[in-house]
């Protein structure tokens, strides 16, 4: 079944209520500050296609980081609405709360049209997926719009009970279907080759996605600190690098399981005595006791790069290395050159750091699709749908 998108919907003179996935990183030393817009800027066409189909009202609502329940100012949605003011250049009227008496009252006033609920995550119903606090919410739109893929791997109130409350008039956003589409292209009809490339720091994390990339891809590349368990199950000595038992279980289980050695592991390391040392070239897979792994070496570089150059279609989730530190960064930042330069290949990449360092590299513009939702798209990957999603298109 087809999700219903907001192109379908008859929006004029109605009220909308549109959950988003405005979970922006806010600057450590300044609160007021967005660090990065990318997941705001990426819903804009939605929010612009809705005030331009002539909506009476539209209430936004989002979590931002993980209050616990409870009101904490540094997880206000302030500096959203700010920045949102400034995009749309309308007022954005940002609530106190996500449930009170006011906003009702806010709803009857002719020059208030855009409504931002303060954090869902304020209330602890939120995330206990609350039948009640869905009514509430729900009374403020005669449509639910749901735009936020980030956050659509969740049984949330805002993002699944609140359904129930909008037989036929709940509806997807551009952003949403978008990544959908692009997520479909990689699950359901990859053109081959098909090349996928994982990193990030921990097998456990990741072990439900491999296992069901290695039976679909060409090649599966594993990088960052989730290739030590992968080596040391092939009995490579890996020194001080970060290393759980419990990963190299998983990585023998999977390494059993590749009977097309479609497996492709680092040859060479940056290696260094402590986290974020000073850093030098191990220049063969092992690793000298004394030593941790902290990026891939110019010769996995190399082999990558080989990997890589004839893929059609390649999914990119994790970094090569600790990346945030210039010394360790080589490995994640070749690899945002060389499959940006892939011609003709439909190259998407997601997951937080992963995308942070697309962006970072100034090639994100040449990536087929940069993914909002580390979390949901894994998910996506791993059960072909998501729950977020799924009530879309067949109700609670």
């Amino acid at each position: 079944m087809a999700l219903k998108l907001i192109t379908d919907a008859e929006l004029k003179d109605k009220r909308v209520i549109a959950r988003f996935d405005f979970n922006v990183p806010l600057d450590k030393n300044d609160k007021s500050i967005i660090a990065d817009t990318s997941r705001i800027d990426l819903a804009l066409p939605t929010i612009k296609h809705l005030l331009e189909q002539g909506v009476s009202k539209l209430v936004m609502m989002s979590h931002l980081g993980r209050p616990n329940g409870k009101i904490n100012p540094d997880y206000s949605l302030e500096p959203v609405a700010n920045y949102l003011a400034e995009k749309l250049g309308e007022d954005v009227i940002l609530t106190e709360s996500a449930v009170d008496n006011g906003i009702k009252e806010l709803l009857t006033l002719r020059e208030t049209k855009i409504i931002l609920l303060q954090n869902l995550r304020y209330h602890p119903e939120e995330e206990a997926n609350d039948e009640d606090f869905a009514r509430e919410l729900s009374v403020y739109g005669d449509l639910y719009v749901n735009d936020a893929f980030g956050a659509a791997h969740r049984k949330h109130a805002s993002v699944f009970a609140i359904n129930k409350f909008f037989n036929g008039q709940a509806y997807a956003g551009l952003l949403l279907n978008k990544e959908i589409q692009a997520l479909d292209k990689i699950l359901k009809t990859p053109t081959k080759p098909f090349v996928a490339v994982v990193g990030g720091a921990k097998v456990s994390d990741k072990i439900k996605t491999i296992e069901k990339l290695i039976v679909s891809v060409d090649h599966l590349i594993i990088g960052g600190a989730m290739a030590y368990p992968f080596l040391k199950a092939k009995g490579v000595a890996i020194g001080n690098s970060l290393c759980s038992d419990e990963d190299v279980k998983l990585a023998n289980s999977i390494l059993r399981a590749d009977r097309g050695n479609k497996l492709v592991l680092p040859i060479d390391h940056m290696v260094a005595t402590e986290f974020g040392g000073k850093p030098s070239v191990s220049d063969s897979q092992k690793i000298d006791d004394d030593k941790m792994g902290l990026d891939i070496g110019p010769k996995t570089i190399a082999k990558y790069s080989e990997t890589l150059k004839t893929a059609k279609t390649v999914l990119w989730n994790g970094p090569m290395g600790v990346f945030e530190n210039p010394d360790y960064a080589k490995g994640t930042m070749a690899l945002c050159e060389i499959i940006a330069g892939l011609e003709g290949a439909f190259t998407l990449v997601g997951g937080g750091d992963s995308v942070n360092a697309v962006n970072q590299s100034g090639y994100s513009d040449k990536f087929s699709h940069v993914s909002t939702g580390g979390g949901a798209s894994l998910e996506y990957i791993e059960k072909g749908e998501l729950p977020g999603v799924r009530v879309l298109k067949y109700g609670v």
